[in-house]
């Protein structure tokens, strides 16, 4: 059921949705959810990784992500699908959470 493409409308509501409680918000790009998240320092960022990683495995969801220093970019979508799914936008809105 999470890994059916979303249609141009729903991938609009279900963005609109996850950005309302986010001061830095998702973008579509090139089909994919993206943002960038920054933190103090490296091992800030490294944690923040970790957790993410122990909640995407859980999911058996996994982020398209690149860490540099303190910054890291993160794109979602689901391969099998071919596209974004409810899946991508449950692994994003739970990276939000784990920076809160």
């Amino acid at each position: 059921m999470h890994r059916i493409k979303l249609e141009d409308a729903a991938i609009a509501a279900s963005l609109q949705s996850l950005n309302a409680s986010t001061k830095a918000p998702w973008v579509i790009k090139e089909g994919k959810l993206h943002k960038i998240f920054r933190f103090n320092d490296f091992s800030e960022a490294f944690g923040f990784m970790t957790r993410v990683a122990l909640a995407a495995e859980a999911m058996d969801h996994h982020p398209d992500w690149c860490n540099l220093y303190k910054t890291l970019s993160v794109d979602l979508s689901t391969h099998d699908a071919g596209g974004l799914t409810e899946l991508d936008f449950q692994l994003a809105a739970r990276m939000d959470a784990l920076t809160a």
